[in-house]
């Protein structure tokens, strides 16, 4: 199907059947958006491929220009899950596109090698963070713990974080940046994980476990120097992860900070939103959370990002829909096809992942993992 024919059919929003939708209903993002445009490819010079993270760059740095659009790929040329090792900076006011960090798969600081994933921040520092969450076979069978990979604004390997609290790093990260500090929320899904031929002899599914967490990191970041841990806080836990053949691993991905300090949780596996309450200050776990919408129109939601108006938009991962959510009245407000690929069933299924909101919050960047393209949708 041509790029044209996808997007003509899926350009009307699907409003829920449970809420009508009245004159006087709160307007949203998605209703107002009708173009998606193909930016770039996100496959590099060593084929790499499957483009997970999708952030825009705050600051200009180094190679980093203020708003390039960050795309990492999960895949090697082989198409194995948890091998890729690469990172693409796409300028939107020239339209250019270059490579902006290589690593190689088998990196001895990370535990297990290089895949990498939605978890990555850019820092106003120019710093990029980004996690791994590797494999040697493309599946979790040969999954290692993963780790941090901090660069420089130039693309240079500075610095790999491990420890006990870091293991799968896996969805997009919730910022909040003053420059000297930052706090940094990741989710973390990998805890004992097994391959996806473990199964629960009831369901007759990949094995669920509850282990998966989001982890907050404190950091400082002094002149010339790499940003340094200074705490560590584990504020949710309890969340659902398995082993998934064709997606991998299924576990929390989307971190959205609301203005309020309530972290808003993917849940990825349960098929629903949560909040953390007090996420910025809380000294402890909020466990699973609360729930602020489940299931209707999500299916299996992936990223999260937060539009001006502090309604959620989430990648469904079973079709090809970006949803979009008041998390105040807990409403789901209605649905837009961004991929309608009828190569999947359902169209788009499996191939949504990052999001990312445009700097002047009228439209947002993903990616299209069918495809390795970065696309810009507008009004």
């Amino acid at each position: 199907m041509s790029r044209l024919m996808r997007l003509l059919a899926p350009a009307i929003p699907l409003l829920l059947s449970t809420t009508a939708a009245f004159a006087d209903d709160p307007r949203g993002l998605l209703e107002t958006i009708h173009r998606h445009v193909t930016l770039t490819s996100t496959v590099t010079d060593n084929g790499d491929l499957n483009p997970y993270a999708v952030v825009v760059v705050p600051e200009t740095v180094g190679k980093l220009q203020k708003n390039d659009v960050l795309v990492d790929n999960f895949n090697n040329i082989s198409n194995l899950q948890g091998t890729g090792g690469t990172i693409i900076a796409y300028t939107p006011s020239a339209k250019k596109t270059a490579l902006f960090a290589k690593v190689p798969q088998h990196l001895a600081q990370c535990p297990g090698g290089v895949g990498l994933t939605t978890a990555m921040a850019v820092l106003k520092t120019g710093w990029v963070i980004v996690g791994s969450t590797p494999s040697t076979d493309g599946t979790t069978r040969t999954r290692g713990d993963g780790c941090l990979l901090v660069f420089d604004a130039n693309g240079q390997l500075s610095t790999v974080w491990t420890g006990p609290n870091i293991n799968g790093p896996w969805g997009n990260v919730a910022l909040v940046d003053n420059g000297a500090t930052a706090t940094l929320f990741i989710s973390m899904a990998g805890f004992d994980v097994p391959g996806p031929d473990v199964r629960d002899p009831q369901s007759g599914f990949p094995v669920t476990l509850a282990k998966a967490m989001v982890l907050r990191l404190g950091l400082a970041i002094a002149a010339g120097k790499a940003p340094a841990i200074t705490s560590q806080t584990i504020v949710a836990n309890g969340l659902g992860a398995r082993a998934d053949k064709d997606a991998f691993l299924v576990g929390p991905t989307g971190l959205a900070l609301g203005a309020d300090n309530t972290l808003y949780v993917a849940d990825t596996l349960a098929n629903r939103i949560v909040a953390i309450a007090d996420a910025t200050t809380r000294p402890n776990s909020g466990g699973t959370g609360r729930v602020v919408i489940k299931d209707q129109l999500l299916q299996r939601p992936l990223a999260l990002a937060m539009t001006p108006a502090g309604h959620l938009l989430a990648c469904n991962g079973k079709n090809g829909q970006v949803v979009e959510i008041d998390p105040v009245s807990g409403k789901q407000l209605y649905a837009q096809w961004v991929d309608a690929n009828q190569a999947q069933s359902p169209p788009g299924n499996g191939d949504l992942f990052g999001i990312a909101m445009r700097p002047d919050g009228n439209g947002f960047y993903y990616v299209e993992d069918d495809t390795n393209f970065l696309v810009e949708a507008t009004p």
